[in-house]
């Protein structure tokens, strides 16, 4: 199993390559299977999720040829199996992104119950009913949804759906379906993500007729068919805002070629008022620190908050910044299994609930140390690089799962990092 050794204390200097988002790419290619046309994706990034995805629609029939440059090529002309098997996506939570569009295409689908880090309950039932609201008739049985429309109904139907709570996944289901339904759809209670307005931008290439992406309430209005189109896959957020903690806590100045700042608003508020330097550039953002921070207490919440995505990674940060930093987790009720491993490193931390209490600036020093989810491993590679010593990072493939090349990329940019065996 892959593991990531770490030299801490080096200034990071340079340019970094943000590439396309994850949350974005996975939506993407599960868009794909709503028409018979070939469809073109460009800035897709080389992660474990992305495979799997490939794997996932390619075992139902599509045609998914992956390029050089990031490209990926998809024809579901042919797809005859409109089932996603549990064995394919138990590491992953987007398989359920598959149940809208093949229930909107063929009228039936069976997609396994999702998987991906332990990090919280992700309940289906708000994709149930949503899509129940537009005709559909779904049961859960053995570990699948199946899905079939109402007895007489040849389309899905437009229908108002308000959801319970907000929920992302559930947003990008009820766009894919409501495209080829008949009738406008309304969804009310709108995730408002960057990732959800690329996919809607996404599907009016195709022919999707969508207002109010971005917003709240957003409204489709169903078409008969959509055909293919080539699209970009929008800069990852998550990325680059893990790369701007990383250089505020090591130091240095960094541009984060692609990187959007519009998209990382909460984040760059609390990075300036640390005491690192954020500009926004034309195709970019730059970042400088002198490592001499000010921690800062933050909430976690639904876009355009402070995202639950960034939370480990600036919980890194708050660990060696002056001060005591109160964190607020309100999306994932276990989104706090990197504590134990920042404290191994020499962070001072207490958790109550809910809350995460840091005592900030400890010089942190290198151990052995586990990721536990996603962002928790990026949030141990970022105390790895500002602890003395070593540090040896074990179970990446959580880190692989979500970040194109980590380790290069922060190589390239003066970190004194590698992957080992």
């Amino acid at each position: 199993m892959d593991k990531l050794l770490i030299r801490g204390g080096r200034a990071l200097q340079g340019e970094v390559l943000i590439s396309g988002a994850k949350n974005a790419a996975l939506p993407e290619l599960c868009a794909a299977l709503l028409t018979q046309d070939a469809v073109t994706l460009t800035n897709v990034p080389r992660l474990q999720d992305v495979s799997t995805m490939l794997k996932l629609i390619r075992n139902m029939g599509v045609q998914a040829e992956v390029e050089e440059g990031h490209t990926v090529r998809l024809d579901a002309s042919a797809l005859d199996k409109p089932e996603a098997p549990y064995e394919l996506v138990k590491t992953m939570r987007a398989s359920v992104l598959a149940l809208g569009p093949l229930l909107a295409r063929f009228g039936h689908a069976k997609v396994s119950l999702p998987g991906g880090c332990a990090i919280g309950s992700r309940p289906v039932d708000q994709h149930i009913k949503g899509l129940s609201a537009m005709g559909a008739e779904i049961v859960v049985e053995h570990g699948y949804m199946v899905a079939k429309l109402l007895p007489g109904r040849t389309r899905l139907k437009g229908a108002r759906i308000a959801t319970d709570m907000v929920t992302v996944t559930g947003t990008e289901n009820f766009l894919m379906a409501a495209a080829l339904a008949e009738g406008e759809t309304v969804l009310e209670n709108a995730a408002q993500e960057p990732e959800i307005v690329d996919l809607a931008e996404m599907l009016i290439k195709m022919g999707a007729r969508i207002e109010g992406h971005g917003s709240s309430r957003i409204r489709i209005q169903g078409v008969p068919s959509l055909h293919g189109c080539t699209h970009q896959v929008v800069a990852d957020r998550i990325e680059a805002g893990t790369f701007l903690c990383a250089v505020a806590a090591t130091g240095g100045a960094v541009t984060l070629k692609h990187a959007r700042a519009d998209h990382l608003d909460a984040v760059i508020d609390k990075l300036r008022d640390a005491g690192a330097s954020v500009t926004a550039l034309d195709d970019g953002i730059a970042v400088q620190s002198q490592g001499q921070l000010k921690a800062q207490s933050f909430r976690t919440t639904e876009y355009p908050g402070f995202p639950t995505d960034m939370q480990a990674q600036f919980m890194a940060l708050n660990c060696i910044a002056q001060g005591v930093s109160k964190v607020t987790e309100t999306i994932f009720e276990n989104r706090f299994m990197h504590v134990n491993e920042l404290v191994r490193l020499g962070a001072h931390i207490q958790i109550d609930g809910k809350v995460s209490v840091i005592e900030g600036g400890q010089q942190l020093s290198g151990a052995s140390v586990m990721a536990t989810d996603l962002r928790a491993s990026a949030s141990l590679v970022i105390a790895g690089l500002v602890a003395q010593g070593e540090t040896l990072v074990d179970r990446i493939y959580h880190l692989d799962r979500g970040y194109d090349q980590m380790e290069s990329k922060l190589r390239g940019i003066g970190a004194d990092i590698e992957r080992v065996k």
